[in-house]
């Protein structure tokens, strides 16, 4: 018996590739995390950029612990099995009048998995609606195969690769995914998903968790992931420790290890912008 998603929702995210919006944590738990966020804002002295962006549960432990909220891990095993794998979390993070987008695309172009057996936690630590650039989807594209994608690496693209599908996409079929605080959508790897700039006065933040069973293989590198729920037979991934305290010294190294393997993954085939 699932014990999040009803079966409707479970149908629906097999059907269009994708739920929402579903209750993570609360409203509280939501504003909570924003305010350590922006308290360690302050003291770097701006916005969280650049690779501490990726994988930030591996530097802070209110991150790690979201990752591995019950409520949020309940919804991904009602899709997947028990036995499941964060293999990674990033911020999308659009400041107020914030020209960055996230082009037209499919999570999986560059990731190097194994299997499209990977689901999306979207996490909104803010309002994520129509006015600040929320995120939008496409039903149904993930029952396409994988899609060639033409890089861009466009200076406002949040994108890695500035990646975006080589088809076109009629926007008029897309769907919104207006979130309140502290809900997520769950969406799939291979969904077809963006999001526009934010023109707004107000900061919009998700965090986006990446889930998947066990089974799932890296093929091109080494890799990390942290196990959240069950047990890892195959142990084809580095089992990711957990921070003891914020920005530890152990686990910013790990962290700054990770970010080097990652990036040969992502960029494989093409030379790092500097």
């Amino acid at each position: 018996m699932p014990k999040v998603l009803s079966p409707a929702q479970i149908e629906g995210f097999w059907k269009d590739g994708y739920v929402a919006p579903i209750r993570a944590i609360s409203t509280e738990q939501a504003a909570s995390i924003r305010a350590k966020l922006e308290a360690f804002e302050r003291t770097i002295g701006g916005p969280l950029s650049g690779s501490l962006r990726g994988r930030s549960h591996l530097l802070f432990t209110w991150l790690n612990d979201l990752i591995r909220e019950e409520r949020i891990v309940d919804a991904i095993e009602d899709l997947y099995g028990e036995n499941i794998l964060c293999w990674a979390s990033s911020f999308f993070i659009k400041e107020a009048e914030d020209p960055s987008f996230v082009s037209w695309h499919q999570d999986s172009t560059y990731w190097g998995l194994s299997s499209p057996d990977v689901v999306t936690a979207w996490v909104a630590l803010s309002e994520s609606n129509k006015a600040n650039g929320a995120l939008e989807v496409v039903p149904g594209t993930h029952l396409q195969d994988q899609i060639p994608h033409r890089d861009t690496f466009s200076k406002n693209n949040m994108l890695t690769r500035g990646q975006e599908v080589a088809v076109d996409v009629d926007p008029k079929s897309a769907v919104m995914l207006e979130l309140e605080p502290g809900e997520m959508s769950l969406h799939h790897v291979r969904l077809i998903h963006g999001s526009a700039p934010n023109p707004s006065k107000r900061r919009r933040i998700g965090f986006a968790i990446r889930y998947m069973p066990t089974s799932v293989r890296q093929l091109e590198g080494e890799d990390s992931a942290s196990l959240v729920r069950g047990i890892d037979t195959y142990r084809t991934f580095e089992h990711e420790p957990i921070p003891s305290r914020d920005m530890d010294p152990v686990a910013v190294e790990f962290h700054r290890k990770q970010h080097e393997r990652s990036v040969k993954i992502l960029y494989k085939g093409v030379k790092v912008p500097a």
